[in-house]
């Protein structure tokens, strides 16, 4: 018998790994460099997204004319047509409408000083001083009042300072909406996981605008018809702010508010002003607090502590331009953080996704097979 091999086999080479810790301070770091580009070039981004956001929600018309059996480019040109004269609509009613506010403010130079003669009376009955009221009053006046409205209405209508931009990029992706079928089609069989990730953020967006959309449409006819009813001046005016500020969560019956509320006070006094707070508080906590959040949520699967810091990061990012397309761009950031990989959809249960099945490529095999987002139903 032969003696036993006294060689023993070298041990395989240990596979190195980076660090869990350092992935996380690497990915901090990354986070940290992308969001102050973001803020550097938010002049940039914020149209750019702007005309994404468009060009999605009205791709359905490039479809539908492709269905009819129409020419590729009719389809396009309805799509572009439907975009400016929404973009057109808006901006040129807001112009106007601020251009009849500016020359109706001066005219009540004399309610804001009898208020600040009020005022004055008030500070000196609580034991204030005549010089902290002096200086505490002594600013205010008709054309700062003015401009604080207009500073208000001007973040608005800075969302349409890029008008010509905006639509130059329209033009173009409406262009490539064209063929855009096709593409997806190629990324759906090389990639299935980046396609469907692309899709629900598609298909989320178009949802969330189209929710936002019909309760702004509602909210506008409300709060409008309840202005023009307590004789507030400029009741189409306000009804639009509120339909605009509609698309920003949580909070955009509270900017809406401000200026019909301070037209209110100078036009018919603090009675009047009250009303208007105490309405549109009651209307629009009923609609966009408690009815359309439930149809939000539905649609694009994210939960209120995230729409609300959404609004928050977004806004401080980009401006005002990032508070009314805060939910499109979370939408985007989490097709491309979660949605794309498999093994990270655990996340959607984090961030308030609906409770359900939904398929998903298999990332090695390719086929279709359902990945649980949520705790399993009993």
């Amino acid at each position: 018998m032969s003696e036993p091999s006294t060689e023993t086999a070298a041990p395989a080479p240990a596979e190195w790994s980076i660090p869990r810790g350092l992935i996380v301070l690497l990915s901090l770091a990354a986070a940290v460099v992308t969001i102050a580009g973001l803020k550097a070039f938010s002049s940039v981004v914020g149209p750019v997204f702007l005309a994404l956001m468009l060009t999605i929600a009205v791709q359905p018309i490039q479809s539908w004319a492709r269905r009819k059996g129409w020419p590729t480019w009719l389809g396009m040109a309805l799509a572009l047509v439907s975009v400016v004269a929404i973009l057109f609509g808006i901006g040129g009613a807001l112009a106007l409408s601020a251009v009849q506010l500016a020359s109706l403010l001066p005219q009540y130079a004399d309610q804001l000083n009898d208020l600040l003669d009020h005022g004055r009376g008030w500070l000196s009955d609580l034991g204030v001083s005549s010089d902290q009221i002096h200086k505490a009053l002594s600013g205010i006046d008709v054309g700062k009042a003015a401009g604080v409205i207009e500073q208000i209405l001007g973040g608005v209508l800075g969302v349409f300072s890029n008008l010509f931009f905006v639509l130059a990029l329209l033009l173009f992706m409406a262009v490539d909406g064209m063929t855009m079928d096709r593409r997806m089609a190629i990324v759906a069989r090389e990639r299935p996981a980046i396609a469907q990730a692309l899709g629900n953020f598609v298909i989320g967006t178009r949802q969330y605008l189209v929710v936002s959309t019909v309760f702004g449409a509602i909210v506008a006819v409300i709060d409008g018809g309840a202005l023009w009813a307590m004789g507030v001046p400029l009741p189409i005016l306000w009804g639009l702010l509120s339909f605009i500020t509609n698309y920003i969560p949580n909070i955009g019956f509270v900017i809406g508010v401000i200026p019909p509320a301070l037209l209110a006070l100078l036009d018919s006094g603090p009675v009047l002003m009250i009303w208007v707070i105490v309405v549109y508080s009651v209307i629009n906590f009923v609609i966009q607090s408690i009815i359309q959040p439930k149809f939000v949520g539905d649609a694009v699967g994210l939960g209120v502590t995230i729409t609300f810091l959404s609004l928050v990061f977004w806004a401080w990012v980009i401006g005002a331009l990032g508070a009314l397309l805060a939910i499109p761009l979370t939408l985007l950031v989490k097709a491309l953080l979660f949605d794309i990989d498999p093994t990270t959809r655990w996340a959607d249960v984090l961030i308030g996704a609906p409770m359900e099945k939904k398929t998903a490529p298999h990332k090695k095999s390719g086929k279709t097979v359902a990945v649980e987002t949520a705790v399993d139903k009993e």
